[in-house]
């Protein structure tokens, strides 16, 4: 689908942080810096640097790349907003990656990863993963700490995300390590992702089971205010 002669942006509000991308020649140049709660402040200026820095503009991209969730759920529609909002006009397609997805390809090569990052209200996001075959070992999910357990037929993993940052217990012993637009890139790079129009782009919520579309969200939201 894409090769290192592509041209992606990639952007994840998923969390705290802002983390942006532009993936151009083979090399993924990076975009790391603690947001709080200015992700919309941030994004867009932050953005037009990146792609000043490389002389390029939105035209010239092939698809961008956004994090899907799950992962804070205001970081994450304003992702998804302003990826829309910038692939609608150019008539670029998106690629939505799930978040746990990511957290995983940061331990390539391994058969049980537990990829888990912090929920909030002492919970996690969680998934298990089989990093060597590029498969999900588990559903995305939502708990606590203390209701994750290894998959049926496994008896040894390791684990990654930032739930290893928190005073828990965990099944798996693991790294207090988040992605990257690297780790993002090269997803999206695998083919395994699909290429989605603008207004079908969709999140990926695990705590209320739904992943509505940006045109459902607007129904949704017309419907409420009449």
């Amino acid at each position: 689908m894409f090769s290192t002669t592509s041209s992606l942006l990639i952007i994840d509000t998923s969390t705290n942080y802002l983390s942006l991308g532009l993936y151009q020649n083979n090399h993924t140049d990076c975009l790391y810096e603690v947001a709080g709660n200015k992700h919309s402040e941030l994004i867009l200026p932050s953005i037009k640097r990146l792609l000043h820095q490389h002389q390029t503009t939105l035209s010239k991209l092939d698809a961008i790349v956004y994090a899907q969730g799950p992962g804070a759920f205001t970081g994450l529609r304003i992702g998804l907003g302003v990826a829309a909002g910038l692939a609608l006009p150019n008539h670029i397609p998106l690629i939505g990656i799930p978040c746990l997805d990511a957290v995983a390809e940061q331990l390539p090569e391994r058969t049980c990863v537990l990829a888990a990052t912090d929920a909030r209200m002492n919970e996690l996001f969680f998934a298990w993963y089989n990093t060597q075959t590029h498969t999900r070992l588990s559903d995305y999910q939502v708990g606590s700490a203390a209701n994750i357990y290894l998959p049926v037929g496994q008896h040894h993993g390791i684990g990654v995300g930032n739930a290893y940052g928190l005073e828990i217990e965990l099944p798996v012993a693991g790294q207090n390590l988040m992605p990257t637009a690297k780790e993002y890139a090269a997803l999206a790079l695998s083919g395994r992702y699909a290429l989605t129009e603008a207004a079908q782009a969709s999140l990926l919520y695990v705590r209320n089971k739904i992943a509505l579309t940006l045109t459902e969200q607007v129904a949704r939201r017309a419907g409420q205010s009449q």
